[in-house]
């Protein structure tokens, strides 16, 4: 049986050389080499893959990606934006724009130093979580990594602590628990929070690889009991040491007020980084976050009183308008049930259908990720209530949807290295009219309408949404009008492309979901149906896989297993329909004419061929 004890404090003796432990990048390297080579890591693609004159987007990255690129780039001594990432044409041209870290212009950001400690504004999302019914102080995400042979207790300790000096977020403090983050929080000054007594050693050296996830599993499940945001910690750590000639686990439990999809990766690059140098017995400061969390709480807290976003406030309010159909309105329910693992679907499209649902079907109209999934998700409802609703659906469909936050306002900070829970969530009325949904489902020319009114449905909400949850928490004048007209019924999180099944050090390890929310029992659902979607590279390509969640008093479980099934149909079925000649073609978001519609872009088309 494992052993679990409490670490010792000291530094130890020098950890063992890390195999690839060596800096990033070479400073022989000119910028398209290391962008190159940066690319090729996020997407998990071999670097020969990766030429000078692909696009990002072409090769599949997102706008998640995109800030792991920015933030990997700095590392190396390159200063991009996120925009600059997913707007380059190619990677040649994306060089073409970078700036030396130490170079003219390098100082980009807020003139006077941002503030890192003190008082917290409470994010839209932190108040959010405030609205939910039920236990909230272990609401976590936590993610398990395999640690280096002769990776020990001492070593574990004083990586949580420059994790813990290094991002101040996860110093906060709420003195009230996690639901009350929105009457006050607070982020003390580093070296506040001990590491030491955050750190479970667990020995477990006769342990076969088989046994890990279930032993890692249930100590998660002790560590998150022990998270108290009242008291300050909002972090615990577990390694399961399996002595110093095999790879052992690191699991980081966080309470999900300060962090998200985005924090992990950067905190996984820091692991590394912290490995590299014990190992070179360098100092372990880590780079602080250009812009603090802090500073962004405030930078929202601002805007969210401003003339431009008071002036969406009737957009949101037109988009949150009841509908009749199902999964089409808001949520009535004045409590949804509590998820439970009965109500709980995962399904998962192989590689063959994943790749080009990630390149080359967004490929069709010059779009993202985002607008094919949405895509297939409203299709798959409007085919999912045809025999209860008939001819007579309005071809409406509402989705709340989940974005990363990170977005470009309040003088665009730079927020790549930034940790904490950025998430947005914002209503989204998709009006689709008749589709003939048998030739849409089969992947026939009815598909390619659908996915281009998404497309441009999703490019006319100002800053990806950001100002709904600024209105809706952050806005005293228009909170009670936007909490009035209640939630969507069916929630969307796509969480991005992770790499899975790779056996280095610090990489994932299997048997563990990334990133996704876990909380005790009897927190109510936010949404009747919730899916979470995530891309995995695997050795053979990556694989799409969705958790469909459902509260049972608002929805029946065969019908919410209609759904999910149906959805990947809909997916399938945009595969098919991106392999039919001259269905590439331009949006009206793509071009820069007033006034200009699809039906002239396609008019166009067929007069002159194809623009794409």
């Amino acid at each position: 049986m494992p052993e679990s004890v409490r670490t010792l404090p000291g530094p130890g003796s020098p950890p063992p050389a890390a195999a690839g432990a060596a800096r990033e990048g070479s400073h022989e390297d000119g910028p398209v080499d290391v962008l190159r080579r940066l690319v090729a890591q996020v997407l998990g693609l071999a670097a020969d893959a990766v030429g000078p004159g692909h696009g990002f987007t072409e090769l599949g990255g997102d706008s998640i990606q995109a800030i792991q690129v920015v933030s990997r780039a700095r590392t190396s001594g390159l200063l991009l934006t996120t925009r600059d990432v997913l707007r380059s044409e190619s990677i040649a041209a994306l060089a073409a724009t970078a700036r030396a870290a130490d170079g003219p212009g390098a100082t980009a950001g807020p003139t006077q130093r941002p503030r890192r400690t003190g008082p917290l504004a409470a994010t839209p999302i932190m108040a959010w979580l405030g609205g939910l019914d039920g236990p909230v102080d272990t609401y976590h995400q936590s993610l398990v990594v395999r640690t280096p042979a002769g990776f020990g207790a001492q070593h574990a300790v004083r990586v949580v602590r420059a994790l813990l000096d290094t991002h101040d977020v996860l110093r906060l403090t709420v003195p009230g628990g996690a639901g009350a983050a929105a009457e006050g929080c607070v982020v003390p000054p580093p070296g506040t929070v001990d590491a030491y007594g955050l750190v479970e050693h667990v020995r477990a050296p006769d342990a076969a690889d088989t046994e890990l996830p279930a032993l890692v599993t249930d100590r998660i499940r002790a560590a998150r009991r022990l998270l108290s945001p009242a008291d300050g910690v909002m972090l615990r750590a577990v390694l399961v040491d399996r002595g110093p000639g095999q790879q052992g686990r690191l699991a980081l439990v966080v309470h999900h007020l300060v962090v998200d999809g985005v924090s992990w990766r950067i905190l996984q690059d820091d692991l590394r980084t912290c490995w590299a140098r014990l190992s070179a017995g360098e100092d372990l400061a880590l780079e602080p976050a250009p812009t603090p969390f802090a500073h962004w709480a405030d930078l929202l807290r601002a805007d969210a009183t401003s003339g431009r976003r008071m002036g969406e406030a009737a957009r949101w309010a037109e988009t949150l308008r009841s509908a009749p159909e199902p999964l089409g309105g808001v949520c009535e329910l004045d409590r949804l049930d509590a998820e439970t693992a009965e109500h709980r679907l995962t399904l998962t499209l192989p590689p063959d259908v994943t790749g080009p649902l990630l390149t080359v079907v967004p490929g069709v109209v010059n779009g993202t990720v985002n607008d094919v999934l949405l895509t297939g998700l409203a299709l798959a409802v409007l085919a999912w209530r045809r025999p209860v609703t008939g001819p007579a659906d309005s071809g409406t469909v509402l989705v709340d949807v989940e974005g990363h936050g990170r977005e470009d306002i309040a003088g665009a900070p730079d927020l790549s290295r930034t940790v904490g829970w950025f998430t947005t969530m914002y209503p989204v009325r998709f009006d689709l009219g008749r589709p003939d949904l048998d030739d849409a489902r089969t992947g026939g020319p009815a598909a390619g309408p659908v996915l281009r009114t998404v497309k441009e449905t999703l490019r006319a909400i100002p800053d990806h949404g950001i100002g709904h949850g600024l209105l809706r928490h952050g806005n005293s004048r228009t909170r009670p009008a936007l909490a009035a007209l209640g939630v969507p019924e069916i929630g969307f999180n796509y969480l991005g492309r992770f790499p899975m099944g790779d056996a280095a050090d610090w990489a994932a390890a299997p048997g563990h979901d990334f990133a996704l929310d876990e909380a005790d029992d009897g927190l109510a659902m936010a949404h009747a149906v919730e899916v979470n979607a995530a891309a995995h590279e695997g050795p053979d390509g990556p694989t799409l896989s969705a958790t469909w969640t459902w509260a049972a008093n608002a929805c029946p479980a065969d019908r919410a297993h209609a759904l999910a099934h149906e959805w990947f149909a809909m997916l399938r079925a945009l595969v098919r329909h991106a392999q039919l000649p001259g269905v590439a073609g331009l949006t009206p978001s793509d071009v820069s004419l007033p006034g200009l519609g699809q039906a002239d872009l396609d008019a166009f088309e067929a007069q002159f061929g194809e623009l794409l």
